[in-house]
């Protein structure tokens, strides 16, 4: 039986760049010429894709008459839409663009999933709240407790009626991590404290290190950074199998604690033992994407995605960038991969902190200007795993990621083992559609003309029914993307007819709108001609 995937993809939030003379400009200056990221790219070549292929979007400043501000709680959810209709129209009727704006979130959320969040109940609830990928951590957990989730999330999807939620695998990746201690140690500024690559150390003095070439990886003067910089150690010399450092700044030390060096990567693989049988797993599930850490190079995505080839399966990969050794590299794996996640912990250990959010603009506009999905991630609402309300900077952060036009931005602790985990979510949901209700439509390439200012009907005749429910998935990470999945008529004008019926019942599209109706069949669309169709229509 053939089937249908209709697809909504709103240009409102799709940030193009204009051809101009203005527009290179604004792209040249996304690369600014002072900072770490730009020297290591012009010094590697890789900043060499056309500079007006970068996206920018124009912040419009314009003050909203009379909107009140949103409160974030459950019980007010409701009314964020209402409140927003008073938001004044920022996009000029006479540009073909739509005259009402579409209050349908763009910005997909990303909830990882944890102790707190993983019962029927709650991931029905995240799921209503805002949630479009359930993130699978595997750092924590076991197979055991992640198929569960996986179980839940499938049951979900197969009961909803008008949603769907994609699942990410998370990889754990070369992580280095201090050893256990019986309990944990106060370290004062001053202080001497040893790491050692011995199994079983754990005194106020020395811990143990699971990695042993960090003796080989560290020399005096390094800045060794525990949990991503919450304390800092000075390494002052080393032996055979220990290094001897200074306590810059003191805190906590708990057992088993990610530790990192600044300006410098572990020369460990990219996919470890452990992620690999994590990858089987996933394969094993049919998860959606896999979230690959620490990846430094172009060969690691390539050998991952042969042994999906092999494997059978199309499960798509997103490369996390959040080491030193990746930036070199970052369009060759950007190019390699099927999106990216700016993942800040590491990044901003690994690299000066003051780098990190010119580095996220720089990653999202790479993979903008190459069709690549992008993830924002790391300490979005870190003060909510504890507080139910969040910072303003945590606001703000969540706005930029929005206008910078990131497809996703993800939770981690906050909905894992987090105390407010749906108020979270209901924060992000907020602040996102509240941030995208203020942003201009930008404009359109010159050669694609005002054809796909709102909708896509794409219809797929196919027995494969199975392979486009996992489309319909993938597609609940894309910004701006409504993927619907529905059956296939006999009559080619019939299925026309009932999607463009659905669409308009669900407030997608309206009298007077142009669509675009693309057909495929059975081969690929390069190979014949006769099995494909682009049309567009009016509703």
């Amino acid at each position: 039986m053939a089937q249908i995937v209709a697809t909504t993809r709103s240009i409102q939030s799709t940030l193009l760049c204009p051809t101009s003379g203005s527009a290179n400009e604004r792209a040249r200056n996304l690369l600014k010429p002072p900072t770490f990221s730009s020297k290591v790219f012009s010094s590697n070549g890789i900043n060499k894709c056309p500079q007006d292929a970068f996206r920018s979007c124009r912040i419009n400043a314009r003050k909203s008459a009379s909107v009140e501000v949103i409160p974030v709680s459950a019980e007010d959810d409701p009314k964020i839409e209402e409140q927003l209709r008073g938001v004044p129209q920022l996009l000029d009727a006479s540009n073909g663009m739509w005259s009402k704006p579409t209050f349908r979130r763009k910005t997909k959320i990303v909830c990882t999933i944890g102790p707190s969040t993983n019962t029927k109940e709650m991931i029905w609830k995240l799921a209503e709240a805002g949630m479009n990928v359930a993130r699978l951590n595997m750092s924590h957990g076991d197979h055991a407790s992640h198929q569960k989730v996986i179980d839940l999330v499938k049951e979900y999807n197969a009961q909803a009626k008008d949603n769907v939620i994609a699942i990410m695998l998370d990889t754990k990746g070369p992580e280095v991590r201090s050893g256990d201690l019986p309990q944990p140690i106060m370290l004062s500024t001053g202080q001497e404290f040893t790491f050692t690559i011995q199994r079983g150390v754990g005194t106020a003095e020395c811990v143990s290190v699971n990695y042993d070439d960090f003796v080989n990886d560290v020399e005096p003067g390094d800045m060794l950074l525990v949990d991503g910089g919450m304390m800092s150690l000075m390494v002052k010399s080393k032996t055979e199998d220990s290094v001897k450092c200074e306590v810059v700044d003191g805190g906590e030390l708990k057992s088993r604690r990610h530790l990192n060096v600044r300006g410098k990567s572990a020369t460990l693989p990219s996919i470890t033992e452990k992620d690999w049988d994590d990858i089987k797993f996933g394969v094993d599930n049919q998860v959606d994407f896999y979230a690959v850490s620490f990846v430094k190079s172009a060969e690691v995505v390539h050998e991952l995605k042969n042994y999906l080839k092999n494997s059978g399966t199309d499960i798509h990969v997103i490369v996390k960038i959040e080491s030193a050794d990746s930036i070199p590299n970052l369009h060759s794996i950007i190019t390699a991969s099927d999106g990216a996640m700016v993942a800040r912990g590491d990044l901003g250990a690994e690299l000066p902190i003051e780098e990190v959010p010119l580095l996220q603009e720089e990653i999202i506009n790479l993979c903008r200007s190459m069709g690549k999905a992008v993830i924002v991630a790391t300490n979005m609402l870190e003060s909510m795993i504890v507080h139910p309300t969040p910072t303003r900077a945590e606001v703000s952060d969540i706005a930029i990621a929005v206008r910078e036009g990131s497809d996703a931005i993800m939770l981690s602790g906050e909905t894992a083992h987090g105390k407010y985990p749906l108020k979270a979510v209901k924060v992000m949901h907020t602040v996102a559609l509240r941030t995208e209700a203020t942003i201009p439509g930008g404009q359109m390439p010159p050669n694609i003309g005002q054809v796909f200012k709102f909708s896509c009907i794409v219809s797929y005749e196919t027995d494969y029914v199975m392979a486009f429910k996992r489309v319909q998935q993938r597609l609940a990470l894309y910004q701006g993307v409504c993927p619907i999945y529905m059956g296939f008529c006999d009559d080619s004008e019939a299925t026309f007819r009932r999607a463009l019926d659905l669409l308009k019942n669900q407030g997608m599209v309206k009298e007077g709108e142009e669509v675009a109706l693309v057909q495929s069949g059975r081969q690929p669309i390069w190979r014949s001609q006769t099995t494909h169709n682009i049309q567009v229509r009016k509703v």
